[in-house]
């Protein structure tokens, strides 16, 4: 950018750039997770289908074409810094960003109307679906997540009693069991425990933002517990069925505790870009 703030047109062209980043090349963390899964894996079936996703990977990134098939439904997580100064709408520059890359990359028209089925694009009725926060300086940070429906549709969530503690690692484990190899194992596990019904979700859907590697002990300890599980890459048994877990948490009301899961494929799709005045941070 040359000017002397942001304008539609940047937040437009920044969008295409992401989605084309996004959904044809895998973060260096995935990928490396998936490497080191591919050299840890014992089982000869699973460890053949690990070596076919690295080379899916390979031959996305070379020809610039989407990863999967499934280009997913898009979540925005939109950063506003409070000194920034927009005379636009940014979610229609988005949205206008999404339009163009649907038809440049090309992604698949995954939206549509929940009744009738019918088709929107990729952009509807609450879809994409951006979320914003407020923070300090005067940039604009987007990052976008693609979220398949293979992964989507066998996330959970429970509102648990606050008594049941010792029942979230349980149903963590009971999630990934009931999912078996629907998500395209191996997955990463994000989940959210605490604040309100709809929080919890959220929570569990920005843990699949961060750093594959990132876990502390406790997320450590239940990754071991899925991997002990045997449900293996894409449901077929071996040593490796997920490749992280992360949580999030936020207080609660005193009488209730939520949990969300919320899995994801192999394919952690994510990328990110900073808008600041007279330049572009990527």
């Amino acid at each position: 950018m040359s000017s002397d703030k942001i304008t539609y047109e940047d937040v437009v062209r920044s969008v295409v750039d992401l989605l084309v980043r996004a959904e044809t090349r895998l973060p260096d963390d995935v990928t490396a997770a998936l490497t080191d899964a591919h050299q840890r894996e014992t089982n000869p079936t699973a460890k053949e289908q690990i070596k076919t996703i690295l080379e899916n990977i390979r031959l996305a990134s070379e020809r610039n074409a989407p990863i999967c098939q499934d280009t997913g439904i898009l979540i925005f997580f939109v950063e506003i810094g409070r000194k920034c100064v927009l005379d636009f709408d940014i979610r229609d520059a988005i949205c206008d960003g999404v339009e163009k890359a649907t038809e440049i990359i090309p992604l698949r028209p995954n939206a549509v109307h929940p009744i009738t089925r019918e088709s929107s694009g990729n952009v509807g009725v609450g879809l994409p679906d951006i979320i914003f926060d407020l923070t300090e300086g005067d940039r604009i940070k987007i990052t976008v997540l693609p979220k398949g429906a293979g992964s989507e549709n066998v996330s959970r969530l429970a509102m648990l009693n606050p008594s049941q503690v010792a029942d979230i690692r349980r149903f963590i484990l009971k999630t990934v069991v009931d999912a078996g190899g629907k998500p395209c194992p191996p997955v990463i596990v994000g989940v959210g425990v605490g604040g309100s019904f709809d929080k919890a979700a959220l929570l569990a859907k920005r843990a699949l933002l961060r750093d594959v590697l990132d876990m502390d002990a406790f997320e450590r300890e239940i990754l071991a517990d899925i991997n002990s599980l045997g449900i293996g890459t894409m449901g077929l048994g071996g040593d490796i069925t997920a490749l992280a877990v992360h949580i999030e948490y936020a207080h609660c009301h005193t009488a209730s505790l939520p949990v969300a899961v919320n899995i994801q494929c192999w394919a952690n799709r994510r990328a990110s870009v900073e808008l600041t005045v007279g330049d572009r941070v990527v």
